[in-house]
């Protein structure tokens, strides 16, 4: 148990400072290129260095599985040197046995990533893309949703239009039982617009089963009201900006994205790239433990067996293989093209198979 608690600190203590050391990378180079590109006269170092930090969260949680593999290996190469490998299989400890603590710490920092730091990503991710599109005079979102329905916002000449829906066709495209109010300049109602169904076209809407109001206050609204068979009305909006409004899955804190996914889905929109991202961060404790086996089978073995280099070599071209082939499986889920679970749970649960028969090799030949 002494061995184990000396091999989880030492894991521990590789990992952190593998952590600050990308951090301050980091966050350095997203304050040059935030200062770079967004540089005004309202927007300077002090509000540059804010929105680093907002975005390093997010940055660091994406590389984590890299950082878990150069961190491994720089514990092993250490242990190498100073030759407590030999020492460890000489009092009876296989390598198997000696990779129990850092596996377990390891689950651990994923557990504590899903638990808690998805939350922070989440928030801090999310202002930032609020501050940074303040910063450029864009409007963050034109959607919202509820349990009443669909909310959506457009812009028009002479003021604002807030649409609601209480139904959504499967395409995104149609709206079903759809309420259009006209606001002015002065945010005031201007005119109400209820359909039983509006279409999504080219620069407008056309809608089917018609009744306007006028709610200027000139009139009765009720008794000026006026029944149309069909009705056109002008839009900016297109079918990308409704679907961009739902914004990135990991913008979402773990917490809430099922009741997001059930939310989205009886609006009658697709929450696959949503229901991917969930379980793909539900594996991500998995494949961190791949990431050090992995970075163990490549490292564990004493330096004057040579080739020290060329091992370290293929822990880090391995590790990057099994990162991007996570990636190229989360974009195949997303697009439909493999099951969920496959695109989520098959890269952490191929690269653990491959290092653990690795090690088994190296062990017993």
């Amino acid at each position: 148990m002494t061995l184990q608690w000396y091999f989880a600190r030492r894991f521990a203590v590789s990992f952190l400072s593998m952590l600050s050391i990308f951090a301050g990378l980091i966050w350095m180079t997203d304050m040059v290129e935030t200062l770079r590109s967004l540089a005004s006269d309202e927007f300077g170092i002090q509000e540059a260095t804010g929105l680093a930090l907002l975005q390093l969260p997010g940055t660091i949680y994406e590389v984590i599985p890299l950082i878990m593999v150069l961190a491994t290996i720089t514990l092993f190469l250490k242990m190498a040197r100073t030759s407590e490998l030999i020492v460890t299989r000489a009092a009876g400890r296989s390598a198997i046995r000696s990779l129990i603590a850092p596996v377990l710490v390891a689950a651990l920092i994923g557990g504590i990533g899903i638990s808690a730091i998805n939350p922070i990503v989440a928030a801090t991710s999310r202002i930032a893309d609020e501050t940074r599109d303040t910063v450029r005079g864009r409007v963050t979102s034109v959607l919202s949703l509820s349990r009443n329905g669909l909310w959506l916002r457009q812009a028009a000449p002479d003021g604002q239009i807030v649409i609601h829906a209480a139904g959504v066709s499967p395409g995104g495209t149609a709206l079903y039982d759809v309420t259009f109010l006209r606001f002015d300049r002065a945010a005031l109602p201007k005119q109400r617009i209820a359909a039983a169904r509006a279409e999504l076209v080219p620069g407008a809407w056309d809608m089917t089963g018609v009744k306007t109001w006028d709610l200027s206050g000139r009139t009765n609204p009720e008794a000026s009201a006026v029944e149309q068979a069909w009705m056109r009305l002008p839009s900016d909006l297109t079918l990308n900006q409704i679907r961009d409004s739902f914004g990135e899955p990991s913008a979402i804190p773990i917490w809430q994205l099922p009741a997001f996914i059930t939310q989205l889905e009886a609006a009658g929109f697709a929450a696959l790239s949503h229901r991917v991202w969930l379980h793909s961060e539900l594996a991500s404790p998995v494949f961190l433990i791949s990431m050090v086996l992995i970075g163990a089978a490549f490292t564990m073995r004493h330096t004057r067996f040579g080739r020290t280099g060329l091992m370290v070599l293929f822990a880090v071209l391995l590790g990057f293989s099994m990162y991007f082939l996570k990636s190229f499986a989360l974009v195949l889920g997303e697009t439909g093209k493999i099951p969920v679970l496959i695109a989520a749970w098959f890269p952490p649960l191929a690269g653990i198979c491959l290092a653990l028969a690795l090690l088994l090799h190296q062990e017993d030949g």
